[in-house]
């Protein structure tokens, strides 16, 4: 699968589609093969460590909800800050406050740096 073509605010929407989709194929088609995903728990370098980060968060928690508060234009990419809503198995939700900066060449990502709250469980919502 290709990434979408289009705008960079484009892009950024596929990507968290895929992510609510809990489509790991599709998320990682929206990554160059050498791009990096670095977060408060280290840095990932290339497609197979970023992808096995997307599916292990894909099985921990099956379902997941993005809302995008805003967006800001930074040179080659964008600044999204976003609230996700998770739910494990036992349907209890995980509430994350974050900022993500996407770093974009040829329509797709270089560098990923999330910037997140710890996540909050919300038992029973």
């Amino acid at each position: 699968m290709s990434a979408p073509p289009g705008t960079i605010r484009d892009l950024v929407a596929s990507y968290w589609a895929a992510e609510e989709r809990r489509d790991v194929d599709a998320v990682m088609a929206h990554f160059h093969a050498d791009a990096t995903y670095q977060d408060g728990a280290g840095r990932l370098d290339g497609v197979e460590d970023i992808r096995r980060f997307y599916a292990t968060s894909a099985d921990t928690f099956p379902s997941l909800v993005v809302e995008v508060v805003r967006e800001f234009p930074v040179e080659s990419g964008a600044a999204v800050e976003f609230v996700a809503t998770l739910r494990d198995h036992a349907g209890d939700a995980w509430v994350i406050l974050g900022l993500n900066v996407f770093l974009v060449a040829d329509g797709r990502f270089t560098s990923v740096r999330s910037y997140e709250d710890a996540p909050v469980r919300v038992p029973g919502a």
